[in-house]
């Protein structure tokens, strides 16, 4: 280290006196050849430096010293330099290089040899780098050169590089015809080799060729003569090592096949053997064919391994005489065998209960459909016979609407299950848990009634009732968990619905909601629990057991749980009931207070709405709706004819748009974004509301995205849609304009 230290302040001290030599316009060579002692400071530093410069200037070789930063400016050549470049002056030297150290470089080697040098100086800045390159000396000829350089860092005088520079000119030229020699030589061996390999015999160039192909493949390569009785091998394997040792020796042919077939060969394969590998099979069978192979098992230890034996004849001729014998293992390949027919077994079976499931499930549709279809005909032939007696009339009606809702439940099962394997994201917003719930149960209590069940709902484990989570699917499963139990519990018995709430382990402002959901139904055998979420799974055909359904509720529950990153667990006895227990994360939301007045509905006796809706019964039906709920109705037949009325509707306009999405000229997603766009900002904002037969997430999405405030589902649910109508016209405050 002492050693470093002592360089680093020699270096400094020469840097110093290049610098002071400069400021007083004395080069380097007139330095080396003057005795500059008198002029120099008492600086005991610089005066040995400067004989260390008077030093260098009588060494044979090359010396420099550059700066390692900027434009590597030269600030030291010695004369031993100047003799390489065959300049007869410093000032020469400096106008062949630039005075840098890139001039000193053949332009086509500098990038390389500065990469190599601070490449060399990352791996050690204590060792002197190396490199060799291309110079342009000063008469135009090219020169190689040997560098041996080292960095210096100071803190003082900054960066620099001092080398030692050797020419290797001839050197390089002895190394390039020596080695113009050895290419000589080499191609001479060659060609020797190649007028040596042309005088091998054909025959045996065919057999190595066989040999070669089936070293690929092959643990064990033997060549055999039959005439002659001999066979001598090219690969061996763990087995034949055993006949051959390891000097691979020539041995008899007969006396190797009965060695081989006693020591490996399984028992119940040795005559099998014996016979195809007899030489007399062996010549008939290749008069035949050019090569045949046969399958056994040899006993390796204890453990059983499959072999095959493949023979090739490699002599020519109608009478084979000379054959290779190739040995591999196939145990892989009958595995793979295996495995495909495995595969191809499940295949079959999967596919044959595909075949059975959709069967089964075309057969329940048929029914399930067919049957609320009859009652909806049964139930209208006799209200339209019954029409003088309204009572009578009026219990057929809600019949009628029974079934229709029943057939609507079907429909809407069989449509969500397309959406089961699309992977919608989950959407994200503020919503009212408990009242989701609430509103869910709400729909299901009439059902609870009709087939005397006791029906209760208990919210009250609830704290935070406001969570971030997508309120429709959460809605969804409710509706899945407390219609399955509805459906499948008997008359008089009871359904219970409880929605708790815990603290989160996992993450800070989430809490744990558990939705318990019990019956005293059918339940299931422990068998079924283990394929319940299977779809259009059910554990009694709808003949057998009386209820209708898909079998795609659960299936859909359990979708939707998946999809939240909650779970579900089933706890059920045939005969005595099921319990249903849904545990999900969800993030909570600050408590937002009751705006006064919210519950009750609003007074829209007045406004007026443009109805959109290209079929003719349903435009009939929506409008008596409207109508009887106090509003004044215009209607439009298609989305093009709607955005001319809006944009024609004059200072009054209109205050709400029920929009179907299906119609021809323009659907609905594209008459909604043209009225957001019209130029009469109270037209653009009027309230749109989405009324369609569209019931997919992806169409709900899509209608938001148009600007529409809300996605309301046919066949219309008068409740919800009164709801959504008051919402749309609030949000906008419609309402208090017109009060």
């Amino acid at each position: 280290m002492e050693k470093q230290n002592w360089n680093h302040d020699l270096m400094e001290h020469i840097l110093s006196l290049m610098e002071l030599l400069h400021r007083n316009g004395i080069s380097a060579e007139r330095a080396s050849g003057t005795d500059m002692r008198g002029v120099l400071p008492e600086d005991p530093g610089l005066k040995t430096a400067y004989e260390m410069v008077r030093f260098m200037e009588e060494i044979p070789g090359g010396f420099m010293v550059y700066r390692a930063d900027g434009d590597e400016r030269i600030v030291y050549a010695n004369m031993g330099l100047l003799r390489i470049f065959r300049c007869e002056s410093w000032e020469r030297f400096q106008e062949l290089t630039g005075g840098s150290f890139r001039g000193v470089v053949h332009p086509e080697d500098l990038d390389e040899v500065e990469e190599s040098i601070w490449r060399q100086i990352a791996g050690s800045q204590y060792d002197l780098d190396y490199v060799e390159y291309r110079i342009i000396r000063a008469d135009g000829t090219i020169g190689w050169v040997e560098d041996y350089g080292h960095f210096v860092h100071s803190e003082a005088v900054g960066d620099f590089f001092y080398v030692f520079v050797g020419d290797a000119t001839e050197k390089r030229d002895r190394r390039q015809s020596e080695q113009l020699a050895l290419e000589r030589r080499y191609q001479g061996l060659i060609e020797e080799y190649d007028r040596e390999r042309a005088l091998i015999n054909q025959e045996y160039l065919r057999r190595l060729e066989v040999i070669e192909g089936l070293s690929v493949n092959y643990e064990s390569i033997l060549y055999a003569e039959l005439e002659r009785d001999r066979i001598l091998p090219y690969r061996l394997s763990c087995r034949t090592m055993r006949q051959f040792g390891e000097l691979y020796r020539e041995k008899e042919l007969s006396w190797y096949i009965a060695d081989y077939i006693s020591a490996w060969v399984h028992p119940e394969d040795r005559e099998l053997v014996a016979r195809e590998t007899d030489p007399a099979y062996m010549r008939e069978k290749l008069s035949k064919v050019s090569t045949y192979y046969l399958n056994y098992r040899v006993i390796y230890g204890e453990e059983v391994q499959y072999l095959q034996l493949r023979v090739v004849n490699v002599g020519g001729g109608e009478r084979a005489d000379q054959i290779v014998m190739g040995y591999r293992r196939v145990d892989e390949e009958l595995q793979r065998e295996m495995q495909q027919k495995q595969m191809l077994a499940e295949a079959l079976e999967n596919a044959t209960l595909a075949i059975a499931a959709k069967n089964e499930f075309l057969s329940n549709m048929s029914h399930n459909m067919r049957t609320p279809l009859n009652a909806i005909f049964g139930f209208a032939a006799l209200a339209r016979e019954k029409i003088s007696d309204p009572q009578t009339a009026l219990g057929y009606l809600e019949r009628l609407e029974t079934s229709g809702r029943q057939l609507l439940s079907l429909i809407e099962e069989v449509l969500e299950i397309t959406w089961l394997g699309s992977r919608e994201e989950m959407t994200e917003e503020e919503c009212d848990l408990c009242r989701i719930v609430q509103e869910t149960c709400g729909y299901l209590r009439p059902r609870a009634e009709d087939k005397d069940l006791s029906f209760t709902l208990d919210c009250t484990g609830v704290t935070h009732s406001m969570v971030r989570g997508d309120k429709e699917k959460l809605g969804r499963l409710v509706s899945c968990l407390a219609g399955n139990a509805v459906t499948y519990t008997r008359p008089g018995g009871r359904v219970s619905v409880t929605l708790v709430e815990g603290a989160s382990p996992r993450a800070k402002g989430r809490r744990t909601y558990r939705l318990i959901v019990a019956d005293t139904g059918v339940g299931m055998s422990r068998e079924f629990l283990e394929r319940i979420f299977e779809p259009f799974a059910r554990e009694r055909n709808t003949t057998i057991s009386g209820v209708y359904g898909m079998g795609l509720g659960l299936t859909i529950a359990k979708y939707i749980v998946d999809q939240m990153g909650g779970s579900i667990q089933v706890d059920s006895t045939e005969g005595e009931g099921s319990v249903f227990t849904v545990a999900l994360q969800l993030q909570t939301e600050r408590e937002a207070p009751a705006a006064a007045g919210t519950d009750a509905p609003e007074m829209v006796s007045g406004l007026r709405v443009l109805l959109v809706e290209d079929n003719e019964i349903n435009r009939e039906i929506e409008t008596e709706i409207l109508r009887n709920g106090g509003f004044i109705v215009d209607t439009a037949e298609d989305g093009s004819v709607a955005v001319e009325m809006v944009k024609n509707s004059g200072p009054e306009g209109y205050d709400l748009v029920l929009m179907d999405i299906q119609m021809p000229v323009m659907d609905g997603w594209q008459a909604a974004r043209a009225i957001r766009e019209l130029e009469d900002p109270d037209q653009a904002a009027i309230p749109i509301v989405a009324l369609s037969a569209n019931t997919l997430v992806g169409d709900m999405r899509r209608s938001m995205e148009s600007g529409m405030d809300a996605h309301l589902t046919k066949p219309i649910d008068v409740a919800r849609f009164m709801e959504e109508v008051h919402r749309a016209i609030r949000r906008h405050g419609i309402s208090e304009k017109n009060s």
